[in-house]
This record gives structure tokens, C-alpha cells and sequence, in this order.
């Protein structure tokens, strides 16, 4: 199967336009990652400071988004476009951003860069994350309630674990080699969160790791994941257009906050450009709509939009 197809950046801006928006810069990527995690011992910090029933599931929220935000800025790290040395790229994707949740940044540049050859294409890795769509409104509120409850978190990060050990025993791989296996597998994970762990039990506030760090990763985390996968790629029209395998959802400063941090939305301008980095997408957003290709590309006003047309069924 052919790759899924390009569009040349010199049809759509001209040479000053590109150069702009391809002009590298040493700070913006490190000042994201430091806003997130800002934003992270923020959310924290208003539950601690204001402990209610209210800022716990607000503080949860926030955090779950910023832990997706985390993943955003290593997406853009698997693309180089974190910052311009390579070396501070990955050490500060690796370890900041992708570490912290258990994502490793090389596994997944490795199969995401064949999710933007291959877009919606039978090749495509992620095609499994759209092509069910559109589904039953029942269908998707049993979703959302498993990622809620941390069922979709335990399938997904728990389970496997125990299936490596069963598969090791079925096939006679001594108990210590499968446990090394898995112990390198999460290795990343274990420093970072121990780290955490470690700093926050000498505030006196170990019980915060469990409230505040796992609990919004077993729970909001898994659930704006999936909004977002779905306002990406889901119920697309023409997979063979380059401005539509991929949609830009439009958010307020809500949906921003809690569900799209980091320009995540701007989801058909990162596949048609897919070395900007996201700091640079709202101004080609801009400029593409100023050149009145707002027509050509999809696009949907609202994530409930979206969440609509994907529940339609």
C-alpha cells in the first residue's frame, strides 16, 4: 500500500511564512514542559491547601490533563521538535515527559512515525483507535466509565504484566529472568516515580503520590486520552485527502485546560506539517485560514462536536 499522501508546505505559505514558522527556538519547548509540570504541583498544591471533595476532583482533573500534556510534549519530542539539539530533545522527552507515565520516547517514534506515513491507511498503527467509530452512545458512556474507574488503566498497564508472567511460566522462562524483563520494561517509570515519591514523603505528604499522581493517571488520564484519539482520526470523510485524515477541533479555555493541552487540537495542521512544533500550529492555523483553506480542511467547532458525530450510531 502506497503511503497515505503529502502536500508540498511551499503550495500552502510562502518562503518568509515557512521560514518563520520553522525558525527553531531553544526556550519554548523546556518553558512548556516547566508549564506543565507547574501546572501539575499546582493542582496539587489547591487540594492540599484547600482539602474538599470540590478541589479533589478538580485537582485530579487538571493533573490527569497534564499528565496527557506530558505526553503531547513527548509527541513532539518523538518529531525532534521539542528543541533543536537532538540531545536535550530526547533527555528532556525521555525523561520529562515520557518517563513519568510510562511512555518510552523511542518505542513509540518508532511505530508513531509509521501512524503519519501510512495515516489511515491499512498500515496504519492507530488505525485501531478510529476505525470503530462511529459507536452507540451506551457504548461510549461504558468506555468512559472503565477509564474512570481505572479499569482501562489496569488493562493497559497492570494486566500485561501478569500475562508476561503467565506466558513466561507456560514456555519455562525462570521467575527471575521474566521479572528482569518486566523491571526493564517499566525501568524509566520506576526512577522518575520514585523520585516523586521520595520527594513528596519528605514534605510529609507520601499519601499525595497515590491521591494526586496515580489515581488522575488510572483515571481523567485515560479518559481525555480517548477523547482525543477519537476527535483525530474518528468518522474522517476522505482518508485519501491530506487535509482530511486528520481534524482540528477548535477549544476554549476550558477544554484546554482540561481536556487538549498544548495545541493538541490543531491535529490537521500537524499532519499536514508534521515537524512544527506545536507552539508553531495555531499560527499556521492561522494562515491557512487567511489563504481560505478553512473549506478544504476538517474541522469541528467543539470536542462535544465531535463526541456527537462519533456517538451517532
Amino acid at each position: 500500500m502506497p503511503a497515505a499522501p503529502r502536500i508540498d508546505p511551499k503550495e500552502v505559505f510562502s518562503a518568509a511564512e515557512w521560514e518563520r514558522l520553522t525558525t527553531p527556538s531553544r526556550w519554548r519547548g523546556l518553558a512548556l514542559v516547566a508549564h506543565c509540570w507547574g501546572v501539575i504541583l499546582a493542582g496539587g498544591a489547591l487540594f492540599v491547601l484547600f482539602p474538599n471533595p470540590f478541589t479533589y476532583i478538580l485537582a485530579v482533573m487538571i493533573i490527569g490533563a497534564r499528565q496527557l500534556g506530558l505526553a503531547v510534549l513527548m509527541h513532539d519530542a518523538a518529531h525532534g521538535a521539542l528543541h533543536p539539539d537532538p540531545e536535550v530533545n530526547d533527555v528532556i522527552g525521555r525523561w520529562f515527559c515520557g518517563a513519568p507515565t510510562n511512555a518510552d520516547l523511542v518505542r513509540y517514534r518508532n511505530y508513531h512515525l509509521q501512524h503519519h506515513k501510512f495515516v489511515q491507511q491499512p498500515e496504519d498503527p492507530d488505525l485501531g483507535l478510529s476505525a470503530p467509530f462511529p459507536i452507540s452512545r451506551a457504548s461510549f458512556q461504558r468506555k468512559a466509565v472503565r477509564d474512570l474507574t481505572g479499569q482501562t488503566f489496569y488493562k493497559q498497564r497492570i494486566a500485561p504484566i501478569f500475562a508476561a508472567y503467565a506466558d513466561g511460566k507456560a514456555k519455562g522462562r525462570p521467575r527471575q529472568v521474566v521479572t528482569k524483563g518486566v523491571v526493564a520494561f517499566f525501568r524509566d517509570f520506576l526512577i522518575v516515580n520514585g523520585v516523586i515519591l521520595a520527594g513528596l514523603s519528605a514534605m510529609g505528604l507520601w499519601w499525595a503520590y497515590f491521591a494526586l499522581w496515580l489515581l488522575p493517571m488510572a483515571s481523567w488520564y485515560p479518559l481525555v486520552t480517548r477523547v482525543r484519539n477519537i476527535a483525530e482520526h474518528a468518522c474522517l470523510t476522505d482518508n485519501d485527502d491530506p487535509f482530511r485524515t486528520a481534524r482540528t477541533t477548535h477549544a476554549g479555555f476550558i477544554e484546554r485546560a482540561l481536556v487538549a493541552p498544548y495545541y493538541v487540537n490543531y491535529h490537521c495542521e500537524h499532519h499536514l506539517f508534521m515537524y512544527l512544533p506545536c507552539w508553531r500550529l495555531p499560527e499556521a492555523h492561522r494562515l491557512m485560514l487567511a489563504k481560505g483553506l478553512g473549506v478544504k480542511m476538517e474541522r469541528k467547532p467543539s470536542y462535544l462536536a465531535v463526541l456527537r458525530i462519533a456517538t451517532s450510531a
